[in-house]
This record gives structure tokens, sequence and C-alpha cells, in this order.
């Protein structure tokens, strides 16, 4: 529709006081409280995106990876998921507790911030709780994977994920025995969080050998995206300084690709009811 056309169907729906629809801009985050203050030292705080539509909906907690930029991260996945139809929540673990990266002295009860995120939502009368995703990158996708992994963390706590999401995780010292349906996505040339450590981990392989047996534990999906590097999904103007261990590439088709392949996981794991 050119801008004459549109001028004049403006001006006709004013004579015959008919209204035209607009398409609705996507509504921006609420900075939200996960926690009062007084419930912890750390509390944490986020970006929260309601779903569209009726609820109460399905939900994902993001976690980002040690660079942080929760904002970002917002802005890159919570809003495409939100316009899926999803809740989500982005979870900042560094601000509270003044960090800029996770460094040497990274909190051990940071690994409990995606189940902090979910008791939030689990309160939400517009979510179902039984139906929350946990989805991290890099760092985040490990204490998503901790999140889901059968243990303590997991059976201790009241209100359960349904659904497990990690982009390019360290996979090493996980066990892979899931509680949950879990995807993970990874570069091929990933050389900060091997995809070869990934494709053990699903395998049942650990450094002494068979660790699992592959029937235990929810089924994991892994894809790996052929000369995708560390970090495919964003833009990193400082890849071309990197060592290759260190190196961070983004990759427009692999980015396409996961958009795909999380879209569907979401909907086959905890999506909308018809």
């Amino acid at each position: 529709m050119t801008n004459h056309v549109k001028t004049a169907a403006l001006v006709a729906a004013l004579l015959t006081g008919t209204m035209v629809e607009c398409p609705a801009a996507d509504p921006p985050p609420i900075v939200v409280e996960i926690e009062s203050p007084l419930a912890s030292t750390h509390p944490l705080q986020g970006y929260l995106r309601q779903a569209h539509g009726a609820g109460p909906s399905p939900a994902v907690v993001l976690l980002h990876s040690c660079k942080g930029d929760w904002r970002r991260l917002d802005e890159r996945w919570g809003k495409r998921i939100a316009s899926w139809g999803y809740v989500a929540l982005t979870v900042d673990s560094f601000g509270p507790r003044g960090l800029k990266s996770c460094g040497d002295d990274f909190p051990n009860d940071m690994i409990l911030d995606a189940y902090r995120a979910l008791n939030f939502l689990a309160r939400d009368p517009r979510v179902d709780p039984a139906r929350v995703a946990v989805l991290g990158f890099a760092n985040g996708g490990r204490v998503a994977l901790m999140s889901v992994e059968h243990g303590s963390l997991e059976q201790t706590s009241s209100n359960k994920f349904h659904a497990a999401i990690a982009f390019y995780p360290p996979c090493r010292g996980f066990k892979g025995y899931m509680t949950v349906p879990t995807l993970i996505l990874i570069g091929e040339r990933d050389g900060v969080t091997p995809a070869e450590e990934c494709r053990n981990m699903v395998d049942g392989r650990d450094e002494m050998g068979l660790s699992r047996q592959k029937d235990q534990g929810a089924p994991i999906k892994l894809v790996v995206y052929p000369g995708a590097y560390h970090g495919f999904d964003a833009f990193s103007p400082m890849a071309s300084v990197k060592l290759p261990e260190d190196h961070v590439e983004f990759n427009q088709s692999a980015t396409d690709q996961s958009i795909v392949a999380l879209h569907e996981f979401l909907d086959a794991t905890i999506g909308r009811k018809e």
C-alpha cells in the first residue's frame, strides 16, 4: 500500500467514523524485582515480557553468558520469544552482585538463579507453572543444564522446569542424566565450549569412559552448526582479534536455523494449548 493510498484510507475513515486498525508495537519489557531485597543478600532483577493473548501462558527463563548483557539478551531473544506467545523473563545475575563478568570469583549461588526466577513466575497468575522452560547462553547454558540434571538441585525444588535449552554451553562434567527434554545448540568450530564435549555427554561418555546408559534420563537433542563459532547468534566486533580458542563470531545461517529449532522445541515441549 502506497503512502497516497494510506492517506486516502485514513481520510475516508475519518469521514465515515470508521477506525483504521494499525499494527500494535511490541510493548517494552518491564523491569521486575524477582525477590524482595529482604529475602536475599543478592536480590535478582530482570526484564519481563508478557505473552500476547490470554493466559495463563507458558514461560521461558533466560540466563545470560559471562559477558552479562542481559538487556541485549532480552532484545535479541526475549522479545522474539514473547512474540511467539510465551512469557519471557531475562535474569540479571550480575547487577545485584556488582559483577561485570564471571571471573575467578564466580558466585556459587548463581546456579540457583534459574530457580529463583522460576519461583517468581510460578506466583504470577498469568503464567502456567507446569509449562516453564529454562534457556541459557554459554555459562547461562551451563546453569540451565545444571537446573534440569538429575540431582539434589532439581529434586529439592518445589517448582520444576519442563524443558531446557542451552546455546553453546560447556558440557564437560555433565553426566547427561536430564530430567526433562533438553536441546543443545552449538557451533562446530566453537573453541570456547567444544562441540565434541557435548557429543560425549549426549552419548553418555566422559573422560573416564561410559558414565550412563543411553536410556537413562529424558532425551537430549544436540544440533551442531557447521562453520559456526562460539556466540554465533550475537554480533561481536572484537572477534577478529581473538585467539582461536576464544574466537566469537556472528553467523547468520546458524542464527536463523537456531531460531527455527528453538521455536519448534518450545512449541513441542511447553507450547500453548489450543
